[in-house]
């Protein structure tokens, strides 16, 4: 049988090698915030990828929830993304940046002198954060943000992605999913405003949609991508008794604003709750462009979906972290190495770019 996963594709008006895209995954190597060198290795060397979607990277000082994740909102910043996409590029890779805010999942300690923590709502996320300089501390009730609040921050998103298309980025994906600050405006739980951006699904989505409509405007709807994950438990976020008809709601609009994808993640692999595939099939009926679908997928899984058209592209996470050669692994059914989970989020290169090839 011909294999669809390892032919090229088309996402919007780029030409991808293949249809296996490296997931978003915060890797926390960027020492104050800013790219490194080693940085521009480590998405080099999984540049044989048809996509490579980064880490999460923050919009604004507001949205450096966790220790060590980069930023695009600096000169400093742009400068060392543009060594990151220059990197990928001279290898035929192609790059969007993952627009990350993290709301209220947040620390005062990793954060730069003057920045808040913000959410939709003043409702604390339960559990504790790690931070460099004071351990495991609990997440701090955060600041509502006022309408005056939300209009500069969905300004800072669009900012970012034009800083992104200045650092030589293919596209961004705004990040929805995971119970980060797009996520947390979209649930009943951490959301209980009453104005515009309150309420229904018409309200609790317009962040959301305000960020997307206006990023196309600034940079192109080819290169805006949105992230979201139904049935997410991550960050203290939870069900709701809507949740199967705002999802869908959002796809529809999310496909009249144009966005050149949609990406849909399924915790299941990790213990979340699955993804019902009404939910995927009704995204799928309302998204016209191209979808990607991760979690814990594997070839015979991935070619499936491909075949039957439920995913045009398909996102591999951990199995990227060890195996930087993951497509030509998968492609001669090699063994694939097991990631050290003890480095996913510790500075220095080890169980980051040290990882062999075949």
């Amino acid at each position: 049988m011909s294999s669809k996963l390892f032919s090229s594709a088309k996402l919007g008006n780029i030409e991808l090698a293949n249809h296996i895209v490296v997931a978003p995954m915060t890797r926390s190597r960027a020492i104050g915030n800013i790219p490194t060198p080693s940085i521009a290795t480590y998405y080099a060397q999984r540049a044989s990828a048809g996509l490579i979607i980064t880490e999460g990277t923050s919009p604004s000082p507001n949205g450096l929830g966790y220790a060590r994740i980069p930023g695009i909102f600096s000169p400093e910043q742009i400068a060392g993304w543009k060594n990151v996409t220059e990197a990928v590029h001279a290898k035929g890779g192609k790059i969007f940046i993952q627009l990350m805010h993290c709301g209220r999942v947040a620390h005062p300690a990793n954060m730069p002198a003057g920045a808040s923590i913000v959410a939709p709502s003043a409702i604390a996320a339960a559990g504790q954060m790690w931070t460099d300089t004071e351990g495991m501390q609990a997440q701090p009730t955060p600041l509502a943000l006022t309408i005056e609040g939300i209009k500069l921050t969905i300004a800072e998103y669009v900012q970012a992605a034009k800083n992104a298309i200045e650092a030589g980025f293919d596209g961004v994906e705004i990040h929805g999913a995971n119970g980060y600050l797009i996520d947390q405006f979209i649930n009943t739980k951490s959301n209980i405003r009453t104005d515009e951006y309150g309420g229904d699904i018409t309200g609790r989505a317009k962040f959301l949609l305000e960020i997307a409509s206006q990023t196309v405007e600034a940079i192109g709807k080819d290169k805006v991508g949105v992230r979201l994950s139904p049935y997410g438990v991550f960050n203290d976020v939870g069900f709701f008794d809507t949740i199967d008809t705002d999802y869908q709601y959002i796809a529809e609009k999310l496909n009249e604003i144009g966005v050149v994808y949609t990406h849909l993640v399924n915790h299941e692999s990790m213990g979340a709750p699955a993804v019902p595939q009404t939910v995927i099939d009704n995204v799928r009926k309302a998204f016209k462009g191209t979808l990607i679908l991760s979690g814990g997928y594997d070839v015979a899984r991935a070619e499936a979906d491909l075949a039957s058209g439920a995913a045009d592209l398909i996102a591999f996470g951990r199995s990227f972290i060890s195996n930087p050669d993951l497509v030509e692994r998968l492609k001669q059914g090699a063994e694939l190495a097991v990631p050290n989970g003890d480095t996913f989020y510790t500075p220095g290169d080890e169980g980051f770019i040290d990882y062999t090839t075949l």
